[in-house]
């Protein structure tokens, strides 16, 4: 399976959403696979997280966030789940999940209800250790600072509004891939 070839099913190539995305997913899975790379005790797929690192967030434009160019209907923190649902149609279910599961450092059913958040309610917790990878290194990338590498702190202070949970599993993982 080649991602670009599923993106370019739903982006169109060369315009800034397009950019955006290629941009974002391109530093997210280089970060994943040098993890990967520099832990092989972990034996993490590496052909799976360069597709999946690739697709994490395909889901954006169908998301309303106009500093990055999505002028879809729905709040940006769903682009998980509705990438999730496009992956699943395009036959890529493993693929999905990571769409599902990588918003901050993951979401407990009762953080999305607690919080009120706009996804669905279920857990959307990376479960493999390629969900993992994927859902810390994208925490270092943003799509409005294209090719910035967050700080940890940095990175910590934006969990937090999701719960000391989040800002704990970081942590946790800090401990882990770096």
């Amino acid at each position: 399976m080649n991602p670009i070839d599923i993106i370019n099913k739903y982006y169109e190539e060369n315009s800034n959403l397009y950019n955006i995305l290629i941009n974002h997913s391109s530093d997210v899975t280089r970060k994943a696979l040098d993890i990967a790379r520099n832990h092989p005790e972990l034996n993490i797929n590496v052909h799976f997280v360069r597709e999946a690192g690739m697709l994490h967030d395909i889901g954006i434009f169908k998301t309303h966030a106009p500093s990055i160019d999505c002028y879809g209907e729905y709040p940006y923190m769903a682009h998980g789940y509705l990438g999730s649902e496009l992956l699943q149609k395009e036959g890529f279910p493993k693929h999905a999940l990571v769409c599902e599961r990588h918003t901050g450092a993951g979401l407990t059913l009762q953080e999305i209800t607690d919080q009120n958040l706009p996804v669905p309610h279920r857990e959307m917790m990376p479960l493999s250790i390629e969900e993992k990878v994927i859902c810390f290194a994208d925490c270092f990338f943003s799509k409005t600072h294209l090719g910035e590498e967050k700080s940890i702190e940095t990175i910590k202070k934006k969990l937090s509004r999701f719960g000391e949970r989040s800002v704990n599993q970081f942590d946790e993982w800090c401990k882990i891939f770096l």
